[in-house]
């Protein structure tokens, strides 16, 4: 029988205020984190500026090359706010002033400070989804395959939140974390290679830090099938076992 396919994933971070280090993005990790429980693969990640051509391209290239993906940033009430009017244009669709999206806004806002900047927020592709904003109620939207979100921190995680049970789930990533305290990558790097290549449909990665002044190695394995990672986990440990009673 052969495996189902996987469900992939893209993130687009947009803003030029990224690119110039002014803001340290903080959702690319949490975005990760929650799809890789979801069991869906996060497989690229892109920064552009707020610059629509590359807004569009990036756009484009990513929504025909995996399931979903998720954007963050420029969706604000400002000029250089343009995503909206990106995804609208990638798809080929009008970007409207959504009467739902209003009426969100105006939970929080005044009607009389309801002004033109702030209506920016209510303008959404025609035929997108609105995803809810539990925390400035500003709506973020999904259009397709595209999750279009917030990039301040708390919105984006509350959207992301209200996105899920819209979204195709897969098989949970079993894993296994080895630590190696007591022997550097170059040690083990050619036996953990051969291992690799005996369990291929294990991912095996070896990961270094530095801990209180010393060099800290984990080799963590990442597989589906429980049974396959059991055994490429074995391996692991036996060829460790060995290293280390030569040093």
């Amino acid at each position: 029988m052969s495996e189902a396919p996987s469900i992939t994933a893209a993130i687009l971070v947009i803003g030029d205020e990224i690119l110039s280090g002014r803001t340290k993005d903080k959702n690319i990790g949490t975005i990760a984190d929650h799809l890789f429980g979801l069991g869906i693969d996060l497989r690229e990640v892109r920064v552009v500026p707020d610059v629509a051509a590359a807004i569009i391209a990036a756009l484009n290239a990513l929504r025909h090359s995996y399931t979903y993906v998720f954007t963050t940033g420029g969706i604000g009430p400002t000029h250089d706010d343009i995503t909206a009017d990106c995804v609208a244009e990638a798809f080929g669709v009008e970007l409207r002033e959504d009467p739902a999206a209003i009426a969100l806004l105006l939970e929080r806002i005044k009607p009389e400070d309801l002004n033109a900047a702030r209506r920016r927020m209510a303008r959404i592709p025609v035929g997108a989804s609105l995803i809810e904003n539990s925390v400035s109620k500003a709506p973020g939207f999904m259009l397709g395959n595209v999750i279009v979100m917030a990039g301040v921190p708390s919105i984006m995680t509350a959207m992301l939140q209200a996105v899920t049970p819209r979204l195709q789930t897969g098989a949970l990533l079993h894993t296994v974390n080895i630590n190696v305290d007591d022997l550097p990558e170059g040690a083990y790097a050619t036996a953990l290679g051969a291992v690799a290549a005996r369990h291929a449909a294990v991912s095996i990665g070896s990961y270094p830090s530095l801990v209180d002044g010393r060099f800290r190695n984990q080799i963590v394995l990442r597989c589906r099938d429980q049974a396959a990672l059991d055994a490429a986990a074995t391996d692991v440990g036996a060829m460790m076992a060995q290293l280390a009673a030569k040093h």
